[in-house]
């Protein structure tokens, strides 16, 4: 298997390079981490971070949703293994 292959070809298929999906990647895992410890603290504390769980899956959700019409022309989504329809 082509070692290039592997690093490019996720990326391409949501139409960015590798170094802008590794940022942009590495910017949900940070926004899923906060979340997750502000989520953790409100189950022991339930006063605190009250809405902060929920508004951070909006955002990342609204997030997502816009990178996937960065997808260039010509890539069907419907036939990518990683992809699924949710109805």
């Amino acid at each position: 298997m082509d070692i290039q292959r592997l690093f490019n070809e996720h990326p391409a298929s949501v139409g960015e390079s590798y170094w802008e999906h590794l940022l942009r990647a590495s910017w949900f895992a940070g926004k899923m981490l906060l979340g997750a410890g502000a989520c953790f603290i409100h189950a022991l504390l339930p006063f605190l971070f009250v809405k902060t769980g929920s508004e951070t899956i909006v955002q990342l959700h609204t997030a997502m949703v816009a990178n996937r019409r960065r997808v260039p022309e010509g890539v069907d989504l419907a036939a990518s293994s990683q992809l699924r329809t949710v109805k």
